[in-house]
């Protein structure tokens, strides 16, 4: 597979956006899945990463609170969104659910789904568990503003 095949749609925690962007969220606490590696990640943690071999940058966000920067949020899940359409981008935190799904809601509402249906179409499409305090659904329909 060559670096600028998308993921396989069906793999695990790949979310398929409306316009046909693939991104894969996935829990950095769990084994990297089997497959091809992303060309671009996006790792939501209150402390800097591990390294890894892909290209991939860090937004401090502590575990179930808000990203620390709005501006660096907005500027990172802008470029993310911009390359999944043309490489694998992936989206982690620890536990790939609460801030990895509030990222990929706002990945959707970046994508054109509607701000009171992004929440939704990650759970539906992504993770039940997805966005899972109060204040990152709220920040999600902030998000746009």
């Amino acid at each position: 597979m060559t670096n600028t095949e998308p993921w396989d749609p069906t793999a695990p925690g790949v979310l398929r956006l409306p316009s046909g962007r693939l991104v894969r969220g996935r829990a950095l606490r769990r084994p990297l899945p089997a497959g091809p590696e992303p060309t671009y990640a996006v790792y939501l943690l209150g402390k800097q990463p591990p390294e890894v071999p892909w290209e991939a940058t860090w937004l401090r966000w502590r575990d179930f609170r808000l990203p620390s920067s709005r501006a660096d949020a907005r500027a990172l899940l802008g470029e993310a969104w911009d390359r999944a359409a043309v490489g694998r981008v992936e989206i982690a935190c620890g536990g790939g659910r609460g801030r990895t799904g509030t990222a990929l809601a706002c990945l959707a509402l970046l994508d054109g789904v509607p701000t009171d249906e992004a929440v939704e179409f990650v759970r539906r499409n992504y993770d039940p568990h997805a966005v899972e305090t109060p204040w990152q659904r709220r920040y999600v329909r902030r998000f746009a503003d």
